[in-house]
């Protein structure tokens, strides 16, 4: 069940994308499909929603996103690097006008002090522009997930 709250944002999306006729890719690893669930819950989203990719795994983001293992094995999964790649790679392969990345370290445990639980990189690429940016959510698992799909389905904001 998704929170009423993130069916609006993915709505919100939805009628922002239309609004340029533009479509949108996923890339998601902690959120795990959740962007893409939330997006379908939004009547008419095939109309601008492409599909997404659960790339949970460093191979998958390798072999199917073509995230470099250097990225990877330099800055790790939960980077801005890596952010960024699945980002940038989801728009090349898909075709879409803009694609959203996750990866992060939704918890109970596989956290660090450099890296706590609740730390999230988001990925955005739209045009020639990639950027990513970090987030810390408190909370358990599913509140750190809930909370990063949210914050995702709005970053659309940060185009210009």
């Amino acid at each position: 069940m998704v929170p009423q709250s993130t069916t609006d944002s993915a709505a919100e999306l939805g009628r922002w994308l239309l609004a340029r006729g533009w479509t949108v890719a996923t890339a998601e690893s902690c959120t795990g499909g959740g962007m893409g669930y939330a997006i379908t819950t939004v009547p008419g989203s095939g109309q601008w929603f492409a599909g997404g990719f659960i790339t949970y795994m460093d191979e998958v983001k390798h072999d199917v996103l073509g995230v470099a293992k250097e990225v990877i094995q330099q800055h790790g999964a939960v980077s801005a690097e890596t952010a960024e790649a699945m980002a940038c790679h989801t728009l090349e392969q898909v075709g879409v006008d803009v694609a959203i990345s996750t990866t992060g370290i939704a918890g109970p445990t596989g956290g660090s002090k450099e890296k706590p639980v609740g730390l999230v990189w988001f990925g955005l690429a739209w045009a020639d522009q990639c950027i990513s940016w970090q987030h810390h959510f408190p909370g358990d698992r599913e509140a750190v997930r809930i909370a990063a799909i949210e914050h995702a389905l709005t970053s659309y904001k940060k185009i210009p």
